[in-house]
């Protein structure tokens, strides 16, 4: 062994000790990622030009309810409060209650004016009767008067009788028929106090008047509680305070009605050329990440917002820029909302402007 060829083992060390060849990378990983980013991008561009001018979108759109102003038909001072600031409530909740005592003592003057007007009635019926009894009596003394006077006559006429008791009879009668003259005026003043009111309605007009007043003070009654008109969220409560005077007229709470939601659009007027009512629509909202509701469009704006601006714009003076105008669209919601929608959300409205359908 010792006497082996050294030549040899160095060959065969130094052969074993050479590094073995990295392999290449298969070539069929290139060429698909040289084919698959020219496809990639020219299915990105396919999209775009398919997709161009059928969507219009903005993001100058915010989210609408109705706000219905609760205020009192009547005056007084607030003695209940029902509600607090964002209060869910349904329509026919009580909101707040005015003090009802001066209305319940007003309705009670109401009741005691209809049996007042009654016994005038009832009175005037037997004046209407004596009236008559004073016509009969009226007319009996006309009688006699004009037989007297018929009388007074002839014998004027045969001289067995004075100037004076011709005069005398003459009066008698003109009297007579002045007492019947007024006690006809007297008749006819008693059956029309007496007659029915408006409508034919068989009851006496100074009874049906009291009646009209026990009416509205009853109304009033009533009206001294407040009832939620619609459904909704109550805010803008802080006017209600138990022992705080209420003007009638003046609005003292809102009510935000939760079941008339829509969003306001404000479109650039360029983007209007193929939209139409009806076209479908879908909401995204700042507030809710990733919710997405379908809509249509419910109408267009007849005018842009500054027209209906306080200040509108005045190109007249010689200062004029040309700027894109706004025009307001209305976009119904269809689909039922998973989260609660509060009035002024900011959204985005992304309309498919394909469809010209009329809804």
């Amino acid at each position: 062994m010792a006497d082996a060829d050294p030549r040899i083992d160095r060959t065969t060390s130094v052969a074993m000790a050479e590094p073995q060849p990295v392999k290449a990378p298969r070539a069929w990983r290139k060429t698909a990622l040289l084919v698959s980013v020219p496809l990639i991008i020219i299915a990105i561009a396919a999209y775009f030009w398919l997709t161009a001018g059928r969507f219009v979108s903005t993001d100058n759109a915010y989210v609408q309810q109705d706000r219905v102003s609760v205020s009192s038909d009547v005056g007084g001072r607030i003695v209940a409060v029902a509600v607090r600031e964002n209060q869910p409530v349904k329509a026919g909740d009580l909101l707040f209650r005015i003090d009802p005592a001066p209305y319940r003592i007003a309705l009670e003057q109401a009741n005691a004016a209809i049996a007042t007007a009654r016994v005038q009635v009832d009175t005037l019926a037997t004046d209407s009767g004596g009236a008559a009894a004073d016509i009969a009596s009226a007319k009996a003394d006309i009688a006699l008067a004009q037989a007297t006077y018929d009388r007074q006559a002839t014998l004027m006429k045969q001289g067995f009788t004075t100037r004076a008791s011709f005069d005398a009879a003459a009066q008698q009668v003109a009297a007579g028929k002045a007492r019947l003259a007024t006690a006809n005026a007297a008749a006819a003043k008693a059956r029309a106090q007496v007659g029915s009111g408006t409508g034919n309605s068989g009851v006496p007009a100074a009874v049906q008047a009291a009646m009209a007043q026990r009416d509205k003070a009853l109304l009033d009654l009533q009206r001294t509680s407040a009832y939620a008109p619609v459904a909704g969220t109550v805010t803008q409560s802080t006017r209600l305070q138990v022992g705080q005077m209420m003007v009638s007229g003046l609005p003292a709470v809102s009510i935000v009605a939760s079941n008339r939601t829509w969003v306001e659009a404000n479109f650039k007027e360029t983007d209007l050329d193929r939209m139409r009512v009806g076209q479908p629509a879908e909401v995204s909202f700042d507030a809710y990440s990733g919710l997405k509701l379908k809509g249509h469009v419910q109408s267009i704006g007849a005018g842009t917002g500054s027209e209906f601006s306080v200040l509108p714009a005045q190109n007249a003076t010689g200062n004029w820029v040309k700027v894109t105008q706004r025009v307001p669209v209305r976009v119904a919601i269809d689909d039922a909302s998973p989260r609660p929608l509060i009035a002024g959300l900011s959204a985005k409205i992304e309309v498919d402007v394909r469809d010209h359908g009329q809804r």
